[in-house]
């Protein structure tokens, strides 16, 4: 890493915290409780079930991420653009089902959904702006 590092990076490393712990608690929520849970019926659950495995995967990169951008790695860059094209992939599907079947739906968890939207989308591009602007400090 080169001598000093790039304006914001904690708070970089704390919102990469903050995405793989709310997506921990997301999923715990959903399996146990199903408070997150938008609908009851198989056509969502099918959906939601189908996601677990990218979210671990966006989540595990985000960790990678904070490890090594702290350290001055590079693989810190890496993970840190894969979390960030992850949340940006992973919240344009999940907007696109959303508008296709619940954005209409009164349910008490639409909020926590459109939420989750929004901000996977916007924390994805954050990600990937930062990230790229300040490579040179990994590289």
């Amino acid at each position: 890493m080169n001598a000093s590092r790039p304006p914001a990076l904690g708070v970089v490393v704390a919102l990469l915290v903050v995405v793989a712990v709310v997506t921990a608690a997301y999923w715990t929520n959903f399996f146990t409780s199903g408070a997150v849970q938008v609908r009851a019926d198989s056509t969502y659950l099918a959906f939601e079930r189908a996601l677990p495995l990218a979210d671990g995967w966006m989540a595990g990169c985000a960790l990678l991420a904070v490890l090594d951008l702290w350290r001055g790695r590079s693989w810190g860059l890496l993970c840190g653009l894969l979390a960030g094209s992850s949340l940006v992939y992973l919240g344009c599907l999940d907007l696109l089902f959303n508008n296709s079947n619940n954005y209409a739906l009164e349910s008490g968890a639409m909020p926590v959904e459109i939420v989750t939207n929004a901000g996977s989308l916007v924390i994805g591009a954050v990600l990937i702006v930062y990230l790229s602007r300040h490579r040179e400090a990994w590289l």
